[in-house]
């Protein structure tokens, strides 16, 4: 008998109205009955076995792979015993030797991704994507041996058509794995019964997620709540747990009721005494937390319940083609810079270019370029224009600004007076796309929630350019900024860019 059925037998002597523990053997292994009638099937074999089963799975379609390439590559034409020879003369044992040590690169590679076990809520793309990156990661460290041991004979193709080969082959297997463990899920062998403590709200909403996704390997027995209840999915009470787990052939318990301390160390404790698990749902505060993630920080669990929208990755592309398109832009309008640069000179005095003080992601200010466009001492004269102010809200705006010079008009309008912006943007100080970048003392201006518009680096052109630049209330630049924000993708960018093409052909700016 396994433990599974030594341990249940233990339990049904122990509760007083435990129903009899039915036993009938196939073969050898004994297979119990449950309260309704079904059989518990026999869980997989687990742990060390089944790592050093996977792993030695791996090996031998790396192995495989190898050979066959190898026939493939030298052999393909020739009579056996002559690929053997053929096979010999160009360095088999070789080719052996490295596919030998490649079969060891990946399998570290696997165990290094955490392929050797495999939680059921893993989708089949991310475990291809880590087979991808594990055999990638063998690849490349082959590669690199080759190289150093001067195997010249040794045949680029067949390695990297083996780590091809490799990435579909490893995939595969285990996705075929992977839907006989889901399909024994969803007939009920080998799932894990669990009894949920709380039928409230939340206890449901597990319920009903369990329920549908029952490849997950959960069957959820019923409810114990704080009250009595006649529902028939309730158990009983809280008080009742001990005789409903051992009726029930519980291996989990799910608390999700608002327990304080000394209820859950109780239960704690009474579930080591029955030999079963216990997992504790976190307040998820109405639902706030509900699929937010959960990791460690020093050791202590955190659930975000609000995290940055753009996330790292996208803000590495996104910088990525930052520099590389203003790097090209500024290459393509080197000449249009030298003509601005000598019509500014003729137009009026003073230097070409105008570096104002701007405050950018996270409240850091930096000097953002532009080519000037109004007189020397426009910024001495912008504190008596102030009552003119054509915007609402923190920000200034004259649609005859008497500093702007002729040339300064139009140079405005076609935008190109933020040309030079694109060295901000190379140095990171700013985006092509994004908020408008404002001067400090409009910023000194904002008001608590006008800072979120802060949460991204400011761009060269936005949301609010592209549909509503000619509206002057600030409340429509900030709803467009944050809807920028809470919406990003590199597809928004690209709608934006575009869209600011013929935006500047109309010569729209101010």
């Amino acid at each position: 008998m396994n433990g599974t059925a030594t341990r249940r037998s233990r339990w049904a002597t122990q509760a007083e109205s435990a129903p009899p523990l039915e036993l009938f053997t196939e073969g050898v292994l004994p297979v119990q009955l449950l309260p309704n009638g079904h059989r518990r099937g026999r869980n997989l074999v687990r742990g060390l076995p089944v790592q050093i089963a996977y792993s030695t799975i791996d090996a031998t379609l790396v192995c495989l792979s190898g050979a066959f390439l190898v026939w493939l590559r030298f052999g393909l034409r020739l009579p056996f015993a002559t690929w053997l020879l053929a096979i010999d003369q160009f360095e088999g044992r070789a080719y052996a030797g490295f596919f030998l040590l490649y079969a060891a690169l990946v399998v570290l590679g696997c165990a290094n991704q955490s392929l050797y076990r495999t939680p059921r809520d893993r989708s089949v793309f991310d475990e291809s994507l880590m087979v991808a990156k594990a055999v990638l990661a063998a690849t490349v460290l082959l590669v690199l041996f080759i190289f150093i041991s001067g195997h010249k004979d040794i045949s680029r193709v067949v390695i990297v058509s083996a780590g091809v080969l490799n990435v579909i082959s490893l995939s595969g297997w285990r996705y075929f794995k992977r839907r006989l463990v889901l399909r024994r899920a969803v007939e009920g062998i080998g799932v894990c019964r669990i009894l949920i403590v709380g039928a409230g709200r939340m206890g449901r909403a597990l319920s009903n997620w369990l329920e549908e996704n029952r490849h997950l390997g959960y069957l959820v027995c019923g409810f114990l709540d704080s009250k009595p209840s006649t529902d028939p999915q309730v158990l009983g009470t809280v008080s009742d747990l001990r005789k409903v787990a051992l009726t029930q052939f519980v291996d989990e318990l799910f608390i999700t009721l608002p327990a304080d301390r000394e209820f859950v160390k109780k239960t704690v404790t009474e579930a080591r005494a029955l030999g079963i698990g216990l997992k504790l749902v976190p307040d998820l505060y109405d639902g706030l937390g509900w699929r937010a993630p959960l990791h460690m920080i020093g050791g202590f669990p955190v659930m975000d319940l609000h995290w940055q929208p753009i996330p790292a990755v996208g803000l590495a592309v996104k910088r990525f083609l930052d520099v590389i398109l203003a790097a090209g832009a500024l290459l393509l309008a080197a000449p249009l810079f030298i003509l601005v640069a000598i019509l500014i000179k003729y137009d009026s005095p003073g230097p070409v270019f105008y570096a104002g003080d701007r405050v950018g992601r996270k409240g850091r200010r930096f000097r953002c370029y532009k080519f000037r466009t109004m007189v020397v001492d426009a910024n001495l004269r912008k504190d008596d224009l102030r009552g003119a102010n054509e915007r609402q809200g923190p920000f200034f705006k004259l649609e005859n600004d008497p500093r702007v010079t002729r040339l300064g008009r139009w140079l405005r309008r076609t935008s190109l007076d933020e040309l030079p912006q694109l060295i901000n943007v190379i140095r990171g100080e700013m985006s092509l796309v994004g908020p408008r970048p404002h001067p400090v003392d409009d910023y000194e201006l904002y008001s608590i929630e006008h800072l979120r518009r802060l949460d991204v680096s400011p761009g060269l052109t936005g949301l609010w350019q592209v549909t509503a630049r000619s509206d002057p209330s600030f409340e429509t630049n900030m709803a467009l900024d944050l809807e920028y924000i809470e919406s990003w993708s590199l597809g928004l960018d690209f709608k934006i860019l575009i869209k600011t093409i013929p935006a500047v052909l109309r010569a729209e700016g101010r």
